[in-house]
């Protein structure tokens, strides 16, 4: 094993994917501490790929620039790529790298591209996101252990919101109702506000509403009905959102990127996904210790009674 192995893992699409492929990252590399593990990815989670210590370069997969993508991972000399998704540009791609070993899922047309596949067929949904990215692993080392460590992410200590805000020793729970992107399931904009009238109610706690890009129809409505206490925040990058999240004590969202960034981070979550297979929690649950995650499937026309027990459920997390 003297000559040094490049291994590439490829996930180039969105936060909470990309999030769901971290434990893969995490035993390969602590399988083969040798090997210098290369991401590529796509931009939204390209200084969220520097942050993990278990990563060593990172790639960015630029859709739009195809060659330069080409050359940039030809130039990292990669002897074997795993990919935890893939579609016929990815295929094409990593084939003209010149990547001996192609490791992938057995999907779609693009599984013509990679000379060891696995056939998973993700939408009987038998495991979760996490599991069928770890399954790949086997393919490079079928002895391979698959356990990770909890949190995957870690920051620096700097605490800027807390300290911008005055917020020294309060408790911060942050609301994502994130009605962008692509949440399934969701509570309706009345009782995100029932919810968040019930935590207040707890002693010192601070409430602090996040929105992404796509909220910010819900950010003016939601501006306009709720007090002035509450405090409305707009991270400008993902590693905002990450330096929020590592502070906060809770997170109450729908199943999108911020809930998997609470997971990488190892905070406590009530999330709401859809209720049907593809979108359930028993496919996208968070990285986090199950003890500190709350996932609830939720109809289109679910009724007061579930939000009863959500309130409850949610108080309970905070004492």
């Amino acid at each position: 094993k003297s000559k040094k192995v490049n291994i590439l893992i490829t996930r180039h699409d969105k936060i909470g994917d990309f999030i769901t492929s971290l434990p893969l990252f995490y035993v390969v590399k602590k399988s083969n501490p040798h090997a210098k593990i290369y991401a590529l990815v796509s931009k939204v989670n390209l200084d969220l790929a520097q942050q993990a210590d278990f990563i060593d370069e990172v790639i960015l997969y630029d859709k739009n620039y195809f060659w330069l993508t080409l050359r940039n991972i030809r130039a990292a000399n990669i002897s074997i790529s795993i990919s935890a998704f893939i579609d016929t540009k990815i295929g094409w791609m990593l084939f003209l790298s010149g990547i001996k070993t192609r490791i992938a899922p057995a999907t779609k047309l693009a599984q013509l591209f990679f000379n060891k596949t696995l056939k998973q067929r993700r939408s009987l949904v038998e495991k979760t996101e996490v599991e069928y990215n770890l399954d790949l692993a086997k393919l490079l080392d079928e002895k391979i252990d698959l356990n990770y460590k909890i949190p995957l992410l870690k920051l620096d200590n700097k605490q800027q919101f807390r300290s911008a805000n005055h917020l020294k020793n309060k408790k911060l729970v942050l609301f994502h109702p994130g009605y962008g992107g692509s949440s399934d399931g969701n509570l309706a904009l009345e009782d995100y506000l029932k919810l968040a009238n019930a935590v207040r109610s707890v002693s010192n706690i601070q409430i602090i509403w996040v929105f992404g890009p796509d909220d910010l129809d819900a950010k003016d409505k939601i501006k306009a009905l709720i007090p002035e206490s509450d405090i409305i925040y707009h991270p400008s990058t993902v590693l905002d959102y990450c330096y929020l999240i590592r502070d906060g004590e809770l997170l109450i969202s729908t199943s999108t990127g911020p809930m998997h960034l609470a997971g990488a981070l190892n905070i406590k979550t009530v999330s709401f996904f859809g209720n049907n297979l593809f979108a359930s929690s028993k496919r996208w649950a968070t990285v986090s210790e199950a003890n500190k995650q709350l996932n609830i499937e939720i109809d289109k026309d679910y009724q007061q009674d579930l939000l009863k027990k959500i309130i409850d459920s949610a108080i309970q997390k905070l004492n």
